[in-house]
């Protein structure tokens, strides 16, 4: 058996895998997001250890782990872990969402020019790097103590082996990575006053980057297992459907929202925003775009506005009788946006309210801005990439029919939706453990795309309709652009 952990931004999940690659049990449990100040978004990493040991001791309860072989790790990517000299944690970590460091992105492509031919990116407030430009900036004092830098996933690493490692795949969102070589780029380190003693060592994903403590494991009854480094949340996700080869794509619809295609070597698109990452797995990168609020979004509106359970909405959608003509436009911006805006100032709307504008009608409107919004990060990447020839949905926003047929309305292309899709980033890091350790099967053994549930083809009279309603959408975010301000 293999264990893959994933490390979320509103909890980790645990995943438990057969020899077999089919998914035995699961466990989660949940942590929350500080935001102390407008644009800023930080978590305790203590409470990611926390969270951790608590999914495994659900785990452990009906399950004798005692026959697992290694341990893979995914993870959010991004957040700034900092660390002195003795490993203690310097300041919470400033998350992947975190908007608060926009001048300091436009302070270091002007210091180092080329950064995005050597990264294959654009210097954005979600990357790694510029936080810590903002950290020697205006918080001069924890600079100083640090000893080394730590993506989230990575911190339970040291925790649970006691290595500095990471892969390529999270790496490549720190933006000191020299994407198409896969090595940190002394140049952009020292911009920071940084070098690579700062940093984690780099493997490939399904590489051995040490074994778990004797005491972490005997409290679960492990062996002193393999870990395996694993990958950013998206990479393993794509992993974890199968998404290996050239062609293949995805759309992750979690927290944040992700559309995500290998492809054939190293490309880029940095000045649409588009994010060119190394893949989890070796000789193979992939583009993304991404949306900073998809299934967040309807959680916002459940929480705040409906004050109803997410599921029950989605319920009273599933039973309605939607008129587009009472639904208003929601612009999802609530964290700011990436893809293709590139604006940690961009907020949130509902555009055209009226009388006749019901709760139902406000959560369809929801589905539908996200579903926008995931359309304009598809145009931008299919500029570089071309069409996939096929996208299968993960995460668990997902998991809802309505929201999926939706999204194959509005993107007009049929899209697939696989068992396993709601715990996509821990089934991969299990499957790139198993890759590490099972060396007698290949990759395309042990990373099938899961089995087909559902297809969901785009129905041509909504569709059409669709379409008018999101040159609306568009429209409005290029006049409302200039009026938003930090949240």
């Amino acid at each position: 058996m293999y264990l893959g952990i994933d490390l979320g931004t509103s909890g980790v999940k645990i995943v438990l895998i057969n020899t077999s690659g089919d998914i035995v049990d699961s466990s989660s449990s949940s942590f929350e997001v500080s935001r102390p100040h407008p644009l800023w978004s930080e978590q305790n990493p203590r409470d990611w250890w926390i969270g951790f040991c608590d999914a495994m001791d659900k785990l452990s309860i009906n399950n004798d782990l005692s026959q697992v072989l290694g341990l893979g790790l995914s993870g959010q990517m991004h957040g700034a872990t900092l660390l002195d000299e003795n490993d203690q944690v310097i300041r919470p970590a400033i998350l992947w969402n975190d908007g608060r460091c926009e001048a300091q992105c436009k302070e270091l492509e002007a210091l180092v020019p080329n950064a995005r031919e050597i990264t294959g990116n654009i210097m954005m407030p979600g990357f790694t790097a510029p936080k810590l430009l903002w950290i020697k900036q205006c918080e001069p004092a924890n600079f100083a103590r640090i000893g080394k830098v730590l993506l989230p996933k990575d911190y339970l690493r040291l925790l649970l082996t006691g290595d500095y490692a990471s892969d390529m795949s999270d790496a490549s969102g720190t933006m000191w990575l020299d994407v198409k070589n896969r090595v940190w780029h002394n140049d952009l380190l020292a911009a920071f006053g940084l070098n690579e003693s700062h940093m984690p060592r780099l493997f490939e994903g399904s590489q051995i980057t040490g074994n778990l403590k004797s005491d972490i494991a005997q409290r679960w009854n492990l062996a002193a297992i393999p870990v395996i480094a694993g990958g950013g949340d998206n990479a393993a996700g794509a992993v974890g459907m199968g998404i290996v080869k050239p062609g293949q794509a995805m759309l992750s619809l979690g927290t944040s929202g992700v559309y995500f295609a290998v492809t054939q070597g190293f490309s880029a698109n940095p000045e649409s925003a588009v994010h060119s990452f190394c893949h989890a797995l070796p000789n193979t990168w992939h583009l993304m775009s991404v949306i900073l609020s998809a299934a967040s979004c309807l959680q916002w509106f459940a929480d705040n506005i409906a004050m109803r359970p997410v599921q029950e909405l989605l319920n009273e959608l599933d039973n309605s009788e939607i008129n587009l003509d009472h639904c208003p436009i929601f612009l999802p911006y609530l964290s700011g946006e990436r893809t293709p805006h590139n604006n940690p100032c961009a907020s949130g709307t509902f555009f055209g309210l009226s009388h006749s504008s019901a709760q139902v009608n406000l959560t369809y409107s929801v589905l539908e801005g996200v579903s926008f919004a995931f359309a304009d990060g598809v145009e931008a990447l299919d500029q570089v990439a071309g069409q996939a020839q096929e996208i299968t949905l993960i995460g668990g926003g997902a998991k809802s029919q309505y929201w999926r047929q939706l999204l194959a309305d509005v993107l007009q292309r049929p899209v697939n939706y696989r068992t396993g899709g709601d715990v996509g980033p821990g089934l991969g890091a299990a499957r790139l453990a198993q890759l590490a350790i099972d060396t007698d099967k290949n990759l395309q053994q042990i990373c099938p795309q899961p089995a087909l549930e559902s297809v969901s083809e785009p129905e041509t009279q909504r569709a059409a309709l669709l379409v008018a309603r999101r040159k609306v959408f568009k429209r409005l975010y290029t006049q409302l652009a200039p009026l938003m301000r930090p949240q």
